[in-house]
C-alpha cells in the first residue's frame, strides 16, 4: 500500500507551519492535542511535529533532516522520543507510569524529550489521571503529543492541559482531487465527469483509510453492497452479494446500509416528516447493531439483511 508523507497531505500545511513558527519563535506549548483522525493524517502530524521538535536545526518548512537528532529519528532509534500506543483494546496505567519515568531522565542528545501518544482517546481513567500530573508540572525540554481520533472520549482536564491542533477538513472536492493525484479514482460512470467514491468517506474515516481501500479492493466490495441494497429494497428480496453475506461481512454491510438510510433521508423530497423520523431511527437501529455484532457469537447474516429490507420498505410504504 502506498505510504503517504505530510507534505503529500495539504490539509495539513497549515497546523504544521503554525507549529514549525512557534517552535522557532520559542513559544510553544508543551503539550499538543492532535484532534484528527488517523484517516486524514493525524498520525502522520504528530510524527512530524516530533522530528521539528527533536531537530537542532529547525528551518521554516520543518525538521533539516540531516543533522544527528533527525537521523537518529528517522532510523526509528532516537533514545529521547518515545511512542505510545494501546496494549490491546486499551493504554495501561503502567504504560503512562513508564514513560513519565523517562521523561524525567535527562536527555541523551542533549535537547528536546518527546513522547508520541497515539489514540489517546483510548487511555483508561487510571492511565488519563497518571498523566495528568506530567501534563501540569512537564519540566524543562519536554514535549507531549497526543493524537486523537474521539477528541471527546478525552478527559476535560487533560484537553485543558493541551494546546489544540486546528485544521480544516478538506471538502469532498478536494478528497476526490487529492485522489485523482494518485491516480486512485476508478473509471467514471457513463455520463459523469468522476465516479465519486466519496459517499463512504466518513464510514473510512478520512481520505487516507478510503484511498487505501481503493488499493486493495476494498470500497469495490462495499459499492457491491451498496448496489446490491438499492436492489434488494426495490424488489424486496436479497440481491447479489447479500444473497450470501457471510459473518465476516456483515458488519460493513450493515455500514453500508446505514449510509444508504441517510443518504435517503437527504436526498428524498417525498417523504413525510415522520417517515423521516422512523427511517432515522432505523438508521440508528442497523449502527447499534454495527456495534453489538463485535460481542455476538454468531448472527444468520442473511436473515438480518431481509428483516431490514422489509421494515423499510415498510416505511416508505412499498409492497
Amino acid at each position: 500500500m502506498q505510504a503517504f508523507y505530510l507534505n503529500q497531505l495539504p490539509w495539513l500545511d497549515a497546523p504544521f507551519t503554525r507549529f514549525v513558527n512557534e517552535r522557532l519563535s520559542g513559544h510553544s506549548a508543551h503539550a499538543q492535542l492532535v484532534s484528527i483522525e488517523q484517516g486524514y493524517g493525524g498520525h502522520i502530524l504528530a510524527r512530524e511535529m516530533a522530528e521539528a521538535a527533536m531537530c537542532t536545526q529547525l528551518t521554516p518548512v520543518g525538521a533539516c533532516g540531516q543533522c544527528k537528532s533527525c537521523l537518529l529519528f528517522k532510523a526509528g532509534t532516537h533514545p529521547d522520543c518515545h511512542v505510545i500506543k494501546a496494549d490491546g483494546t486499551q493504554i495501561k496505567v503502567d504504560q503512562i507510569r513508564d514513560l513519565c519515568q523517562k521523561l524525567t531522565v535527562t536527555a541523551q542528545q542533549g535537547g528536546q524529550r518527546v513522547a508520541i501518544i497515539q489514540n489517546s482517546e483510548q487511555f483508561n481513567l487510571a492511565s488519563a489521571n497518571a498523566l495528568l500530573k506530567t501534563l501540569e508540572e512537564p519540566g524543562n525540554n519536554i514535549l507531549i503529543i497526543l493524537q486523537t481520533d474521539v477528541p471527546s472520549r478525552l478527559l476535560a482536564t487533560i484537553k485543558s492541559r493541551c494546546q489544540q491542533v486546528a485544521y480544516l477538513k478538506p471538502n469532498k472536492q478536494q478528497v476526490l482531487d487529492w485522489l485523482n493525484q494518485f491516480q486512485l479514482l476508478p473509471p467514471a460512470p457513463e455520463g459523469q465527469k468522476t465516479h465519486d467514491v466519496t459517499w463512504c468517506l466518513g464510514m473510512m474515516g478520512g481520505p487516507l483509510k478510503l484511498a487505501e481501500s481503493l488499493e486493495n479492493e476494498h470500497y469495490h466490495k462495499l459499492l457491491t453492497f451498496r448496489q446490491d441494497w438499492a436492489k434488494s429494497i426495490q424488489s424486496g428480496h436479497l440481491s447479489g452479494s447479500l444473497i450470501k453475506v457471510s459473518e465476516q461481512q456483515i458488519v460493513d454491510a450493515l455500514n453500508v446500509l446505514y449510509l444508504y438510510l441517510r443518504q435517503y433521508v437527504l436526498k428524498s423530497k417525498k417523504i413525510d416528516p415522520l417517515a423521516t423520523s422512523n427511517i432515522i431511527g432505523l438508521s440508528s437501529k442497523v449502527a447499534q447493531m454495527c456495534q453489538r455484532l463485535t460481542t455476538m457469537a454468531s448472527i444468520n447474516a442473511p436473515a438480518l439483511c431481509q428483516d431490514y429490507i422489509l421494515e423499510f420498505r415498510q416505511l416508505i410504504h412499498l409492497k
